[in-house]
């Protein structure tokens, strides 16, 4: 097997094997890999404590390291993850926010782990790209007034409706 050259590596607080398999069963080409406990002691844990987690993110590679609580994640990262349907959207969404996460606005919000997510639609990709830039001024002004994206709501702005 090759090393990977490249890939996400988050900060966690003890916890990044439990946000690893969390984000393993939601998302579609996401599975964790490797599991590395500390040799030593070390500032944030202890000889055999999880230390990092390798794992993927629908195809991302990631590495999940328990450093501690030094370090706070903030929504200059995030995934942004492209739907192509409402229930899709509304699925990972809910998952995240009904699984200790938060709300926020234009499709974006954050997991209990301070991870930010946007959840978006292809539509709105889309609507917001339009040739028409009174259709796409149109989507671009619903979208700011959402927290989930309403893909019915974008499509009505685009039309003029």
């Amino acid at each position: 097997m090759r090393p990977v050259k490249n890939r996400i590596c988050l900060w966690y607080d003890g916890d990044a094997e439990e946000a690893a398999r969390f984000y393993a069963s939601l998302f579609p080409d996401s599975a964790v890999s490797a599991v590395h406990r500390a040799p030593a002691d070390y500032p944030a844990g202890k000889e055999g404590d999880v230390l990092t987690v390798e794992f993927r993110v629908m195809g991302i590679p990631c590495l999940g390291l328990n450093g501690g609580p030094g370090v706070r994640h903030n929504w200059a990262f995030s995934f942004q993850v492209a739907t192509q349907d409402q229930a899709e959207t509304d699925r990972y969404w809910h998952a995240i926010i009904d699984h200790g996460g938060q709300a926020s606005e234009c499709g974006w919000c954050q997991d209990k782990w301070g991870i930010s997510w946007q959840i978006t639609p292809q539509v709105l990709t889309e609507a917001i790209s339009d040739p028409d830039p009174e259709a796409a001024r149109r989507a671009f002004e619903a979208m700011m007034q959402m927290g989930k994206i309403d893909i019915a709501t974008i499509e009505a702005a685009r039309r003029g409706e």
